[in-house]
């Protein structure tokens, strides 16, 4: 008989996306279950994972909210705690995040084995606390920060998680060169006004100088029509949308990309050779985002910049400089390809089945 495994994740993609894969990678050997709040919840498709939604509150500072999570938190620990013991749950892996409080405690009361996972270089605070009840921590990173040094043993080193169609599509891409620079601007889950406002005019203000075409997440439908009208009046070309799941349908299609600095999208973006400049979010917690793009940038993969240090006239210049003097762009496409070789689906599989077998 199949043991049976919970999957946790819950708020932005940057957290479902990855269990969501685990999910896929682990569903053949394991009875599995899949639990997120509401807002994970639209992320996940509910007619092919066994999905169990449990609304869990987030923490805020607020004085006045606080008796309300903390009985909100309560009734989603009772019901984290009867959903677990009512399936048999065996196993937990926990993707972090206030959504993993209720399981997590829940899963030590009722002796069930714990993983968590941590796709940042920065361990969330969720995870540093609940890391001595854990079996595993599995990560991107075996140098993580913040990290206790009693606990290091527990790292286990995998490469980025990515769902199984981001695969198949990368073996069905064909190499190809665009007759226009393309372009990708992309702000994550969450979005970026910062892209929408300032980027968006410095495509325009380069645009002037050199004929891009735009491939771009704005955050609301709203600022499409009035973004689409811009480019539009200066005859850029683009293809404008919200966010969606699928961002790597996009990826053959584009030559370059600016992005915020979540794990998921970055892994992505490496992984199908394009080169970046990452804009890390300045208000990720623990400055994660810096981070993680700090780790890539320090391995030659992609170009980064402080939000702070942003002005549109040097902006255009990098931009004009990268794609007329493309030398350090081909260097860091060659070196995603050897950085990512190693990432197949098989091999993600085996380690985690025998990671999770041989606890």
């Amino acid at each position: 008989m199949k043991k049976k495994l919970l999957i946790s994740t819950g708020g932005s993609g940057g957290h479902t996306m990855p269990a969501i894969a685990l999910y896929e990678h682990l569903k053949n050997d394991f009875k599995i279950f899949l639990t997120s709040d509401k807002r994970g919840a639209k992320y996940i498709n509910k007619d092919i994972y066994n999905y169990k939604l449990i609304e869990i509150p987030r923490i805020s500072k607020n004085p006045f909210k606080l008796p309300y999570i903390f009985i909100f938190l309560i009734v989603s620990f009772f019901e984290s705690f009867f959903f677990m013991k009512k399936n048999n749950i065996e196993i937990l892996i926990s993707t972090g995040g206030y959504m993993s409080l209720p399981l997590c405690l829940s899963a030590k009361i009722l002796n069930i084995k714990i993983y968590l996972f941590e796709p940042n270089i920065v361990i969330g605070r969720s995870n540093k606390f609940f890391l001595k009840f854990s079996e595993k921590i599995i990560t991107y990173f075996k140098n993580l920060k913040n990290f206790p040094e009693e606990y290091r043993h527990k790292i286990f080193f995998i490469n980025p998680l990515l769902r199984k169609k981001i695969y198949k599509k990368k073996e069905n891409s064909e190499n190809r060169i665009n007759k226009i620079f393309t372009i990708l601007i992309i702000g994550g889950s969450q979005g970026a006004e910062f892209f929408d406002n300032e980027i968006s005019e410095s495509m325009i203000d380069l645009f002037k100088d050199y004929k891009i075409s735009l491939i771009q997440q704005i955050t609301n439908e709203n600022k499409i029509k009035t973004i689409r009208e811009k480019y539009s009046e200066i005859g850029l070309q683009s293809e404008l949308f919200s966010f969606n799941d699928e961002m790597y349908q996009k990826y053959n299609q584009v030559d370059f990309a600016i992005t915020r600095s979540g794990a998921s999208t970055i892994s992505e973006l490496v992984f199908f050779n394009i080169p970046f400049l990452a804009i890390p979010l300045p208000e990720s917690k623990d400055n994660h985002q810096f981070y993680n793009a700090e780790e890539y940038f320090n391995k030659n993969l992609c170009w980064l910049f402080n939000q702070s240090d942003y002005k549109k006239e040097n902006f255009k210049e990098f931009i004009l400089n990268l794609i007329q003097n493309p030398d350090d762009y081909f260097e860091k496409k060659s070196n995603m390809a050897k950085f990512s070789y190693q990432n197949t689906w098989n091999n993600i599989n085996q380690k985690l089945l025998a990671l999770i077998n041989e606890n």
